[in-house]
């Protein structure tokens, strides 16, 4: 796990069981205050409770007799405490520690397992760290719509947009549903508005759901992370993107083109497939840009190391704004 994060999310269970325990001490309050008898009937219980713990170290005359009349006398005390609180309208279980998740008891872990509580958790702060979370709350495969592409096949292309899509989400979901055992990476690359962002997104999602640590940056904000891991030496921004489990870049080529962002470009690109942490990365350039805007250490990276998909068709964002706008006219 990324450095950081376990103690954030044992410090969430830590601040559970505090609350818990402080609403406790609340609740125990307030029946000293109502319901004193109740109060006394536990002590009774804690008493007799002590005294079948000793009685193991005593010398006492017909023993199983005297331990099972204890247990007899703890069990009446115990039903007489229920009753006497359900009466006035609590619940029998009202002074007890309550558990948010009775599985784990709010720990995170069953034995060293972690439990299912605990990858909640840990889902909703990859979340907050993928700078994704109120686009995912909409982009998702739940509403992936192919209707807004083309059946229609051009001369220059091998199939329709529409086709090419589904060809290229099927091989997607091979990637979601292997993740852990797949080395692949992916590179998104066509004109703009053919649907590469919103399936990244959908990509992210799937991910982020099943417990991976999804990173999404822009070209350019990726460039401004890694100047600031150079002149501040920020540790910890750089362990987040070398080690999630996916790196998203996003509209690569449209950053400032310098000799640091291809130098610090490529040790980032080169530096996560020595760790095989996977990258998918989207571009509007064509194939021939790329390779002339890039360092042949890069492009060979780009072109040899990640599986590389083709997306076409008319601008889906354009054909959208149109259509709402004909509606309103209408």
């Amino acid at each position: 796990m990324i450095k950081g994060y376990k103690a954030q999310i044992l410090n969430i269970y830590e601040k559970i069981r505090e609350e818990e325990l402080n609403l406790s001490k609340e609740r125990r309050k307030e029946i000293i205050e109502k319901l004193p008898d109740v109060i006394e009937i536990e002590k009774q219980i804690s008493r007799l409770s002590i005294e079948l713990s000793l009685s193991s170290f005593k010398p006492i005359k017909n023993r199983d007799l005297y331990i099972s009349k204890l247990r007899e006398e703890i069990n009446d005390l115990r039903i007489k405490r229920s009753e006497l609180l359900v009466c006035n309208g609590y619940p029998m279980d009202y002074l007890n520690l309550h558990y948010r998740c009775t599985k784990c008891k709010d720990t995170g872990f069953i034995g060293t397992t972690p439990c299912s509580c605990y990858k909640e958790k840990l889902a909703e702060i990859y979340y907050n760290s993928s700078d994704l979370k109120s686009v995912l709350e909409r982009e998702s495969f739940d509403n992936f719509n192919f209707d807004l592409f083309s059946k229609e096949r051009s001369d220059n292309y091998p199939s329709s947009p529409r086709k090419n899509l589904e060809n290229i989400v099927e091989n997607c979901m091979i990637f979601i549903n292997s993740f852990q055992s797949n080395k692949d990476n992916i590179l998104f690359y066509g004109t703009p508005g053919t649907g590469k962002t919103f399936l990244t997104h959908c990509i992210a999602k799937a991910l982020l759901d099943s417990g991976f640590l999804v990173v999404y940056r822009t070209a350019n904000s990726l460039i401004n992370d890694l100047r600031k891991i150079r002149l501040e030496h920020d540790s910890n921004l750089e362990d987040l993107l070398l080690n999630c489990d996916l790196l998203i870049i996003d509209d690569l080529g449209t950053e400032q083109i310098t000799n640091f962002t291809l130098t610090e470009l490529f040790n980032l690109i080169n530096e996560k497939l020595l760790r095989e942490k996977k990258m998918l990365i989207s571009t509007n350039f064509t194939l021939d840009e790329i390779l002339k805007t890039y360092s042949d250490r890069i492009t060979s990276r780009l072109l040899g190391n990640f599986t590389v998909h083709n997306f076409y068709g008319n601008d889906i964002r354009i054909k959208n704004n149109l259509d709402k706008k004909n509606i309103a006219l209408k």
